[in-house]
């Protein structure tokens, strides 16, 4: 089926998720949306959220992609069931496939999720846990992260330092299975990895979340016909374009020519209802 596969996000964070689908689908178009203007979600209350990244959803759904990717924790926490509900296309989200490969990687069923404050209050991985009762979670909010890894600060003092604050309480709790439970994570793998140590799996939930788009497009026959051209792929941001091309390029890297200015209109048609 030639049409993209949209995928929405607060800002820069599912730029990951962007990545690890252009490696594992390279003959997919993607169409991306990052709600830059807005952010971040994270602080944010889960109805603001959940306002925004309807708006945003809306959009992508009415450009023609052909599944949704919420690649953002915390909109995945306050829109999945309502997305599921209202749009015509399967939606992929970051949260379940993140679980589902920690719950196969521990080996002591001791298991830490980072993320952001939203994430954390929706309770969003206790609930994507809660199949699996033998597993012990453990749920910190690293808000910092974020701030930092757009600042282009992803190695340093600074930075260690802040893991070494955010991280402590898990070591001392022994996880020995810690989910990168927002998408800006990925880029934090170095100084994550060094502060955990070598003994405990990172599950980066922009490859997981990849994997399964994999799976819905083999599984409903949408995957794009191998001997159509190259695909085009598009960025929109409701932030500044050009700001958002450079920083982009750093977590996505040269795919990102330019990028499109989204206004999020007020009203956005979906299959002739608003």
């Amino acid at each position: 089926m030639d049409a993209p596969i949209g995928i929405f996000d607060s800002g820069f964070g599912g730029l990951t998720v962007a990545r690890a689908v252009l490696d594992q689908l390279p003959h997919e178009p993607v169409l991306y949306l990052g709600d830059t203007a807005r952010q971040p979600y994270g602080p944010k209350p889960i109805s603001e959220v959940r306002e925004y990244a309807l708006e945003c959803l809306d959009h992508l759904v009415a450009q023609g992609v052909k599944t949704l990717v919420i690649a953002c924790n915390s909109a995945s926490a306050a829109v999945l069931r309502d997305a599921r509900e209202r749009y015509d296309v399967p939606v992929v989200e970051v949260i379940v496939p993140a679980t589902r490969r920690a719950v196969s990687a521990t080996r002591n069923g001791t298991v830490g999720v980072i993320c952001t404050e939203a994430t954390a209050t929706s309770r969003a991985y206790d609930d994507a846990f809660a199949a699996n009762p033998g597993i012990s979670l453990h749920t910190r909010a690293c808000p910092r992260f974020v701030e930092l890894v757009e600042q282009g600060v992803t190695s340093g003092p600074e930075l260690l330092a802040a893991a070494e604050n955010y991280l402590q309480p898990l070591i001392d709790l022994r996880v020995d299975t810690l989910v990168l439970g927002c998408t800006h994570y990925p880029l934090l793998t170095g100084v994550l990895s060094y502060v955990m140590g070598d003994g405990v799996t990172l599950v980066s939930s922009a490859e997981e979340t990849a994997k399964d788009v994999y799976r819905l497009l083999v599984r409903e026959g949408l995957e794009r016909d191998a001997a159509l051209p190259a695909p085009q792929h598009r960025f929109l941001t409701t932030g500044r374009p050009e700001e958002f091309a450079v920083l982009g390029r750093r977590f996505l890297g040269p795919e990102i020519v330019a990028a499109e200015q989204f206004s999020h209109p007020a009203s956005v048609t979906i299959g002739g209802r608003p």
